[in-house]
């Protein structure tokens, strides 16, 4: 079960609304400091595994910005090309709906 607790750790992060907390809590990243260790590749791939609905590109630069502690339209255009391409690699694994 989903705490409060847990959610506003993630919450208070640019770009992680409630939705995105719970998606991140049920893979079992509750905090800035998991969110990190995991990186947002890896968390997109985790919540892709256990539900894909949702998973997409923005959510890559939404995790991506919040790990950088800034909104994702302010990423360097050279880390939304790179993001970009593992997206469209894990695309075509079928990893990604």
């Amino acid at each position: 079960m989903v705490t409060y607790k847990k959610l506003t750790l993630l919450i208070g992060l640019p770009n992680i609304g409630d939705s995105l907390a719970k998606q991140l809590n049920n893979v079992g990243i509750t905090n800035y400091e998991e969110l990190k260790a995991v990186g947002s590749r890896n968390a997109l791939l985790k919540i892709a595994l256990l539900d894909n609905n949702g998973a997409c590109l923005s959510m890559l630069y939404a995790l991506e910005g919040a790990i950088q502690g800034i909104r994702w339209h302010a990423l360097p255009e050279q880390k939304k090309f790179e993001l970009k391409e593992f997206y469209k690699r894990m695309r075509k694994k079928n990893l990604f709906g």
